[in-house]
């Protein structure tokens, strides 16, 4: 049977989506994860914002428009807030939530007809899974579920519960099966930095577990609080350690970090990023940013204007702020979509400008990129610290590594040329 998984939201449901791939590969079916024709459809559905969760739904309708005869099986967290509203489609045979997505591999199996939703409670431990399907150039491995942050206006931790953290064990023997095909593992999760080994924190402790394997490790979000002086200690004698680090950011005005429940100052956070500036090379640091978060005025926009600024973050992931009902923001009043909208154009030219800034200092010293694919006449891959490079080249072997120095910004990332280390 050729079966389609069409994977919405973060990596940890991508991780999801290529554990139950690899189930259904193993039972004989036929899988892609391109939306086309196909006899059954798998939905990894998103819930993080209202535009998430609405995609969610009209995926529905595309898959009917490819075939109109489709068995769908819907997961995720979308479903889990709300199953009822997939069952409205009648090609829709099974929907579950986030807990236990391998189910679905024995539902298709069972050749259902009848439709059925059937949300399992969220765990308490760790839900140990199939391994991701093995990648040619970067896989992904899951290390940690749920969230106890509950940030405000977030809704993740009562779609995927309390965090909880999968044996180290388990980890390790899946880098060792993984790093026979792919050069890069992203260690992925709900909230990483929340990574523990008997009830302690131990995220530092998994990366010194890690400094030895012959494989580029990097890291997905990060918490600013996990960057400890012991984190720094391992993360600066590994080689192997991307210097990429993804900190968490959401405003840049304090009062608005203390109503979004954040649990730093924007002083907290400079200073989490002078130090990884001290013992890394020009790392990159990126983040994420809510524009529009209810009660920020105008003066709570510049200072997080500024701080962007000062910081001179690589990149920015810019997005409005998303009512979410059930969270402790949804009873705030909102601001109005068009000041949303002007604030996010304000905030995208500055990303484009620190993008340019820092492509401009990359130039100085040669990247390690790892070539993942071909696209027109160009080698495309990422460097190490995540500079997407465009490289003209004759033959260049995919899977592997060359040497470039950055020459000028293209496209999403920049030409580069390869050159000697």
């Amino acid at each position: 049977m050729k079966i389609v998984i069409h994977t919405l939201g973060c990596k940890v449901n991508q991780y999801e989506s290529d554990s139950i791939a690899l189930g259904l590969i193993n039972k004989g079916h036929q899988v892609s994860s391109n939306l086309e024709k196909a006899d059954a459809y798998i939905i990894n559905t998103c819930a993080v914002t209202n535009e998430a969760e609405k995609k969610s739904r009209q995926v529905l309708a595309k898959v009917h428009r490819l075939n109109p005869n489709a068995k769908i099986y819907v997961c995720g967290c979308a479903s889990q807030k709300d199953a009822s509203k997939f069952l409205k489609n009648k090609n829709v045979i099974f929907v579950s939530g986030v807990a236990n997505k391998l189910k679905l591999i024995d539902q298709i199996d069972k050749n259902r007809r009848q439709q059925k939703a059937e949300v399992d409670r969220l765990p308490k431990d760790y839900n140990e899974t199939y391994i991701s399907k093995p990648s040619k150039t970067r896989a992904y491995i899951k290390i940690q579920d749920g969230c106890n942050n509950f940030c405000s206006y977030c809704i993740i931790p009562y779609l995927r519960g309390r965090s909880r953290s999968r044996n180290v064990v388990e980890i390790l023997n899946e880098i060792e099966i993984l790093q026979e095909s792919a050069k890069e593992i992203v260690l992925t999760g709900i909230d990483i930095s929340d990574y523990k080994i008997d009830g302690k924190p131990a995220l530092g402790k998994l990366l010194k577990m890690l400094g030895d394997y012959n494989i580029r490790i990097r890291l997905g979000s990060l918490e600013q609080g996990v960057i400890t002086d012991e984190f720094l200690q391992v993360a600066s004698e590994m080689k192997n350690l991307c210097p990429h680090f993804h900190l968490s950011l959401q405003s840049g005005s304090d009062s608005i970090l203390k109503m979004m429940n954040r649990h730093y100052t924007t002083e907290q956070f400079y200073q989490t990023v002078v130090a990884l500036r001290k013992i890394f090379v020009n790392p990159s640091i990126t983040t994420d940013i809510i524009v529009g978060f209810p009660g920020e005025t105008d003066e709570d926009f510049k200072q997080t204007i500024d701080f962007v600024k000062k910081v001179k973050f690589s990149s920015i992931h810019v997005f409005p702020y998303s009512k979410r009902e059930g969270t402790v923001a949804s009873r705030f009043k909102d601001l109005d979509g068009e000041t949303k909208k002007k604030r996010v154009l304000i905030l995208e030219k500055i990303k484009e400008k620190l993008q340019k800034d820092y492509l401009k200092l990359s130039r100085k010293t040669p990247h390690s990129v790892l070539i993942e694919q071909k696209e027109g006449n160009y080698f495309v891959g990422h460097s190490e610290n995540y500079i997407k490079c465009y490289i003209k080249a004759k033959d260049l072997e995919l899977n592997s590594f060359v040497n470039v120095k950055i020459k000028k910004p293209y496209i999403d990332g920049a030409i580069a040329k390869i050159c000697k280390r």
